[in-house]
C-alpha cells in the first residue's frame, strides 16, 4: 500500500484514507518521459555577445595600454568603428543582468552548502588559470608589459585584490568582485533563509532603496557593500527571473523598470561626456540608454520564452566559453595584437580577428583542460556534507 497525499495530510474528521494500487504484474508499464530541457540557450549566446562587446572596447574603444600594442590609437586603426566599439563598455551591464537571473535561477531552492559549491566551482579553477598564465606570460623578456610583483600575483588568487589596494593581474577582475558581493547579499538574504516569491520582492526593494540612501548620503562602506552603481542591472536580472517564472506577476515588472530607470542614469552618469576632441570616444546619451535598454530587453525576451527556437546546441559551448575569454582576453590580447599586427604586419580588422578567434582557443583550451577536470572536483569537495564526529 501506498501512502496518497491526503493520507499524509489526514482528514477534516481524522480519518486516514488509505489507496490500495492493483498487483504490480496488472500494473500498466511505465512510458518513458522525454528529458525536459531546462537550460536556455539564447542565454548564453547573450553571454558571447556580451564577452565581444567588451572585447570590442578593449581592442579598439579605448586609449591605453592598448595604444603600444597597436602602435597608434585605435582611432587609427578603426577610423569608423572606434566609436561604436566605445560603447562595449556596457557589456559588463549587460553581463551583471544576465548574472542577476541566472543567480536567482541557481539559487532558487538550493541549500547554502551547494551555493556557495557551485559559484566557487564556477569561478575559482579559469580564474586561477588566468592569473598563472598572464602573470607567465608578462613575465617573458619579449613581453613589454609589466607584470605585477609576485606577492602580489598570489593575493589575486583570493580574488580580494581591489579591496585590498593590490595591483590588478586581470584588468576585468573589477567585476568579478561586484560579482562576489552580490553573491553574498544573495546567499544571506533568499538562499539561507530560503527562496520564495514574496522574500526575493522584499529583497529587491529593499536593495534599491538601501542603494540609493547609500548613494544620498556617500558612505564608503555602505558603497561598497550596496553598489549603487551596479545593483539596478543585478536586480532587474532578478527580476527578469520572477518574470519568466510568472510574466504576469505585476511586481517582478515594477522591479525591472524601476531598475532599468536607475541603471539607465548611472550609465549615462558614468560614461557620457560632452563633446570634447580631446577625448577618445564620444558617447551619445541616446546610445548609451539604448544599449543598456538591450540588455534588459534581450532577457526580458529569454525571460518570457521568446527566443527558445534559439536552441542549437553550439550555443551551450559558446556559453561555456564566455568566461575563460572573459578572463584571457584583454592582457594577452594586447600581446597577440603585438603580435599580429607589428611583428607580422597583419592588417587591423585581420589583426582584431585573428586576436579574438586566439584568445576563443585559448579559453576552449582553458574550457576542456582546466575547467571541465577541476570544476565537478571542486564542487564535489566544498558541497560533501562534513562527518560528524563519533561520540565515544
Amino acid at each position: 500500500m501506498i501512502d496518497t497525499p491526503e493520507e499524509a495530510r489526514g482528514t477534516s474528521t481524522g480519518t486516514v484514507v488509505r489507496t490500495v494500487l492493483p498487483p504490480a504484474e496488472t500494473s500498466p508499464a511505465p512510458q518513458p518521459v522525454a528529458r525536459r530541457e531546462n537550460r536556455l540557450r539564447a542565454l548564453d549566446g547573450l553571454r558571447l555577445v556580451a564577452a565581444l562587446m567588451v572585447a570590442g572596447y578593449h581592442y579598439g574603444g579605448r586609449d591605453g595600454e592598448v595604444v603600444r600594442a597597436w602602435g597608434s590609437s585605435p582611432k587609427h586603426q578603426f577610423p569608423t568603428l572606434h566609436q561604436l566599439f566605445a560603447y562595449g563598455c556596457l557589456g559588463v551591464q549587460v553581463f551583471f543582468v544576465i548574472s542577476g537571473f541566472v543567480i536567482c535561477m541557481s539559487g532558487w531552492g538550493r541549500p547554502l552548502r551547494s551555493f556557495f559549491a557551485s559559484r566557487a566551482s564556477r569561478l575559482l579553477p579559469a580564474y586561477w588559470a588566468a592569473i598563472i598564465i598572464v602573470t607567465a606570460v608578462f613575465a617573458l623578456p619579449a613581453v613589454a608589459y609589466k607584470a605585477v610583483s609576485p606577492s602580489d600575483a598570489l593575493l589575486n588568487l583570493t580574488m580580494l585584490q581591489q579591496p585590498l589596494g593590490v595591483d590588478r593581474v586581470l584588468g576585468v577582475c573589477w567585476t568579478l568582485w561586484a560579482e562576489i558581493r552580490f553573491y553574498a547579499l544573495f546567499a544571506l538574504c533568499i538562499v539561507l533563509p530560503g527562496a520564495n516569491r514574496r522574500r526575493v520582492i522584499l529583497f529587491c526593494a529593499g536593495w534599491t532603496l538601501a542603494a540609493a540612501i547609500a548613494q544620498g548620503v556617500n558612505e564608503p562602506l555602505l558603497n561598497m557593500v550596496l553598489m549603487p552603481e551596479y545593483a539596478p542591472y543585478f536586480i532587474g536580472g532578478v527580476g527578469l527571473y520572477l518574470v519568466h517564472r510568472d510574466r504576469r506577476d505585476a511586481y517582478a515588472w515594477g522591479i525591472v523598470a524601476v531598475s532599468w530607470l536607475i541603471g539607465q542614469h548611472y550609465a549615462v552618469q558614468r560614461l557620457w561626456h560632452a563633446p570634447n576632441p580631446e577625448f577618445f570616444s564620444d558617447r551619445s546619451a541616446l546610445g548609451i540608454m539604448l544599449v543598456v535598454t538591450f540588455g534588459y530587453v534581450a532577457v526580458a525576451a529569454i525571460a518570457l520564452g521568446w527566443l527558445n527556437w534559439a536552441n542549437w546546441r553550439w550555443l551551450t559551448v559558446a556559453g561555456a566559453l564566455t568566461y575563460p575569454f572573459y578572463l584571457v582576453h584583454e592582457h594577452l590580447g594586447w600581446v597577440a595584437i603585438k603580435a599580429y599586427h607589428q611583428t607580422l604586419h597583419l592588417p587591423s580588422y585581420g589583426t582584431f580577428l585573428a586576436t579574438v578567434a586566439t584568445m576563443l582557443l585559448l579559453a576552449w583550451l582553458l574550457n576542456r583542460y582546466v575547467e571541465n577536470r577541476l570544476t565537478p572536483k571542486l564542487r564535489t569537495a566544498l558541497a560533501k556534507p562534513r562527518p560528524q564526529p563519533t561520540l565515544r
